[in-house]
């Protein structure tokens, strides 16, 4: 009898395997790095079957290491680092190239030029996203210009684009199904957020084929089954979303107003925002967040249902944009079943402390970073912007790199330390005052996750200059436990949204301990630092 849900979380510097009963608890972990390539400064790339392999190999070592049989699986959640382009051949499943990362940077001067061409209220309106090599589009349109005879072949309907979600599931499905869910399409700028379609103005105008797009589905949707000689068995792959959407739903984030924030390699704050989009005036982006399939949804709830319930709750958050917004489709899905957010997205976050580790060699683990940080009582004057690959919201500044200033002499490894993590506090600060600014909202908590919040002096920091309590939930791997709460609706493992909000429960709650006016200074100082870099 099937007894658990097996989510399959591929990072930006790992992929994980986790295996979640009924309750939400994790039965079983498996996580595995992968090489991060830099081939040119700006650049970062990854090897596709380095992502392949990695998640496989930790898939099957977890049932392993459960003495776990494939039949016990009810179904497989997805989620993957967003953004992240890949193109393969269609007949091979062959990568024509390594994959372009979300870090990367090398298309910035077409981004520019878009921008210098007044596009950028265009592809706001229609996307909700900034003009910024972040996004897939502009890579795949590199990929098409760099790789030789690669434009003819997609043209002629050879080869596959997909984000990681994508490609996995060409894999998993023995290149059987070709398909993305809502949250991963609306970060690629080509995806109507409110028509919910691919946008052929938006392709014509990056001359992109149609011929090389995956078909949108639900994030809680049957999509297909494993090939059984991958895990043992023919397993339903039923949930998709992106790292942060997954952890947005994971946290039970359910309600309008209701915000979260991850701290991985880089840092995700998002706000739910209910079943409309709303349009950012303050650098932030609008993003589907997630779509549930007719199974996900409560049958009691069916003649007003949770996304309507959302909607009335969110009215108050609606805002229109500059440009006008296309009209809606008669195939606009359902407004029951789609729920948007307003997402501020920080480039570096832990990849800064891998920085400290790896180049600086000041620390020898992540995990010695909260002690030398808190062995010092203040950060002496010394400001990190880890702006390694330029500034995301609210700034986005694409030209814009990374600097330590303040230094004195007195200044050593523990203020440097101390400074990265106020750094990662400072940016979540930024992100959160035009998430304010743009909703009218005080936010009174936010719901953390990801691996540094087992650093009880980062998440105090945090309170302390966002004047604002930070939870910590029961549960803090929210990513992979959204993907399985995903993947459990479409196949009745769980009954509805309303059974995954009342498994959510907090660990430690952090209140803000420091005066206004020491928070008013610590953030001057932060300000004049992040001006002195663009």
């Amino acid at each position: 009898m099937a007894q658990y849900i097996l989510a399959l979380d591929q990072g930006t510097t790992s992929s994980r395997a986790m295996l979640f009963d009924a309750a939400g608890r994790v039965c079983g972990r498996e996580q595995k790095e992968y090489t991060q390539l830099y081939p040119q400064p700006g650049w970062v790339e990854h090897d596709p079957e380095d992502i392949w392999y990695s998640q496989l190999g930790v898939a099957v070592k977890v049932l392993q290491a459960q003495d776990m049989d494939a039949a016990e699986i009810a179904a497989i959640g997805l989620t993957n680092q967003r953004e992240t382009t890949l193109l393969w051949e269609r007949a091979t499943g062959r990568p024509v190239a390594n994959a372009i990362v979300w870090q990367d940077r090398r298309t910035a001067p077409l981004c520019e030029e878009l921008r210098e061409r007044g596009y950028a209220p265009l592809f706001q309106a229609r996307t909700g996203l900034t003009l910024d090599p972040y996004f897939s589009a502009t890579k795949i349109r590199w990929l098409l210009d760099n790789v030789p005879e690669l434009r003819g072949r997609a043209e002629r309907g050879e080869i596959a684009f997909g984000t990681v979600d994508t490609f996995l599931l060409w894999r998993l499905t023995g290149g059987q199904v070709h398909a993305t869910d809502v949250s991963n399409a609306s970060r690629t700028l080509l995806y109507n957020i409110v028509t919910q379609a691919w946008d052929e103005e938006l392709l014509e105008l990056l001359d992109i084929p149609h011929a090389l797009l995956p078909e949108v589905l639900p994030s809680s949707h049957v999509y297909g089954k494993t090939i059984p000689t991958l895990l043992g068995a023919e397993i339903p792959i039923a949930g998709i979303a992106g790292d942060q959407q997954a952890a947005t739903f994971g946290q039970a984030c359910v309600q309008p107003g209701m915000v979260k924030n991850t701290y991985g390699t880089g840092s995700f704050l998002l706000m739910n925002t209910g079943a409309q989009p709303q349009f950012s005036r303050n650098g932030l982006l609008t993003t589907t967040a997630w779509q549930l399939g007719e199974k996900a949804i409560s049958p009691p709830a069916r003649a007003q249902s949770v996304g309507a319930h959302w909607a009335q709750q969110a009215a108050p958050l609606h805002a229109a944009p500059n440009a006008p917004l296309p009209e809606a489709s008669s195939t606009t899905p359902s407004a029951s079943s789609i729920v948007y957010a307003l997402e501020g997205s920080v480039f570096v976050t832990g990849a800064a402390v891998q920085w400290l580790r790896d180049e600086l060699q000041i620390i020898r683990n992540a995990g010695e970073i909260e002690a030398l940080a808190a062995s010092v009582p203040d950060n002496g004057g010394v400001y990190f912007v880890p702006a390694f690959v330029g500034l995301g919201a609210p700034y986005w500044d694409a030209q814009a790199r990374g600097a330590i200033v303040g230094l004195t002499r007195g200044a050593g490894r523990a203020h440097l330390a101390r400074a990265a993590l106020e750094a990662a506090c400072f940016q979540r600060l930024d992100v959160l005052e035009a998430m304010r600014a743009d909703c009218g909202l005080e936010i009174p908590e936010l719901r953390v996750d990801g691996g540094m919040t087992v650093n009880n002096f980062l998440l105090q920091m945090q309170a302390d200059i966002l004047g604002t309590a930070v939870v910590r939930p029961a549960i803090t791997e929210t990513t992979a436990l959204g993907a399985a709460y995903l993947a459990g609706l479409a196949v009745g493992y769980w009954r509805d949204v309303a059974e995954i909000a009342a498994q959510w429960k907090r660990d430690a709650t952090f209140e803000p301990n420091i005066s206004a006016d020491r928070r008013a200074t610590l953030v001057e100082g932060w300000r004049n630092a992040v001006a002195r870099i663009r």
